[in-house]
């Protein structure tokens, strides 16, 4: 893609995120050509892509009761922030409101 100077200092935001993204951007001043290029070619979606540490189950970890009490009282704790306390069971059972 080629464009005068005047039109890259209006779009100049947008040139630059084409120009991160792999696509050629060349600027024409004064009868000179110049070119926007990255610093460090575009990283590709799966680089920037997190680990995350993962839990097997086949290893029969779940059958510790540790882990799983901690596991409980991790999502316990996540519903109370989200959504308040967890009604009783019985009380939900029976269908009357505390």
């Amino acid at each position: 893609m080629e464009i005068p100077i005047t039109q890259f200092r209006r779009q100049i935001f947008s040139l630059v995120e084409q120009a991160q993204a792999g696509v050629d951007v060349w600027v024409t001043h004064k009868g000179q050509r110049l070119r926007l290029v990255p610093e460090k070619p575009p990283a590709s979606r799966l680089s920037r892509i997190t680990p995350m540490q993962i839990v097997n189950s086949c290893n029969d970890a779940l059958d510790d009761a540790a882990l799983l009490a901690e596991m409980t009282r991790s999502w316990e704790a996540d519903w109370d922030r989200d959504f308040g306390p967890a009604p009783d069971s019985a009380s939900s059972q029976t269908g009357v409101e505390p």
